[in-house]
């Protein structure tokens, strides 16, 4: 092998990649805060791989907003979330599953000029069995510069996302984001301690798997129920059936969002006959994917439209969720337009 063969792949971190590949309105603060993400990444991953041994396992014993019971690792992530961002000057708000109001930014430090919204953890309930979970976020342009930060500066739309992503805590970390020019993955390297690109320009392959959880089949409505048997192969008068997809259903939205973007497939979360609006958290969870989504060559919906359209009434306001492959959320929305 020639020298040159040796040293053509090049080895590039991810300070580098944010650094060399933003757009020019987006340098300098916008820059800086990605990496702060990052950064809190590392934090939290590090805590998880060393949970048993940290005695960070287990409930703290509090329930959040949602009406679910806190884990200690939540805690821990949405405070390293935030206090790696409230003193920075980049961020003017910042919204967080964990908290009924928004973050404001503590009175001694500078306001910035952007709003971060995140779940410090999803698939929590995941943590004492030791299956992958994640953080999500998102990134918008304040909308009012004159205020020290508002509720109003968090409830936008996807369509205005500058940034969002989501990094999970598995068999390796992995950081995956776009700024609207991609999706890249990063993946950690615990020896150097440092995010090494490793999955450029990700897109959905054709699909390989559909992700649902059965045990709520009879909660769905005739349109999600028939979509369902779609996906499985069992409609054969449609002409467009899908051929082999394998049911993978992990339980934790990032975990089950990561497979499908690298396998192909889709993800749903519909809403149920008492719960319309089903569980999905749309400011912070089913946005931030769907940008990604999009980017990525596919498409969120709620059953009826984008995702990305839906303007949030209240932080914590909820959606029935379909992501993944743009022909199969389609589908999915054919369904539900004609028989629901």
């Amino acid at each position: 092998m020639s020298n040159n063969m040796k040293f053509k792949r090049k080895i590039v971190t991810i300070e580098r990649y944010i650094l060399e590949n933003q757009p020019d309105y987006a340098r300098g603060d916008f820059t800086n805060l990605l990496y702060d993400i990052a950064m809190a990444a590392k934090l939290i991953a590090n805590k998880t791989t060393r949970a048993g041994l940290a005695d960070i396992l287990g409930s703290a014993g509090e329930v959040n907003v949602q009406g679910e019971e806190q884990q200690q690792l939540d805690v821990y992530a949405d405070r390293t979330i935030f206090r790696l961002c409230d003193h920075t000057g980049r961020v003017c708000a910042m919204a967080s599953e964990e908290h009924e109001d928004i973050l404001e930014i503590p009175s001694e430090f500078q306001k910035g000029r952007y709003v971060l919204v995140y779940d410090p953890l999803d698939g929590s309930s995941n943590i004492d069995v030791n299956v992958s979970i994640g953080t999500i976020f998102g990134i918008y342009r304040c909308v009012d510069w004159a205020n020290r930060g508002r509720v109003e500066d968090c409830l936008q739309p996807g369509r205005k996302l500058l940034a969002a992503g989501y990094v999970l805590y598995g068999a390796s970390t992995m950081l995956v984001y776009s700024t609207g020019q991609g999706v890249h993955g990063f993946t950690l390297d615990p020896h150097i301690g440092e995010f090494l690109l490793s999955h450029p320009d990700l897109r959905f392959p054709d699909p390989t798997y559909y992700s649902a959880n059965h045990g709520y089949y009879q909660r769905w409505s005739e349109g999600v129920q028939a979509y369902t048997s779609w996906l499985q192969g069992n409609q054969q008068e449609e002409k467009d059936a899908p051929q082999g997809l394998s049911e993978r259903y992990i339980g934790s939205l990032v975990a089950d969002f990561h497979r499908n973007l690298l396998k192909g497939g889709v993800f749903m979360y519909p809403g149920e006959k008492n719960k319309p609006n089903g569980k999905i958290r749309l400011l912070y969870e089913a946005a931030p994917l769907a940008y990604l989504a999009h980017h990525a060559g596919g498409y969120a919906s709620n059953g009826q439209q984008s995702i990305l359209d839906l303007t949030p009434a209240d932080l914590h306001d909820r959606t029935p969720f379909f992501i993944g492959n743009t022909r199969l959320v389609q589908k999915a929305e054919d369904f539900i337009k004609r028989l629901d």
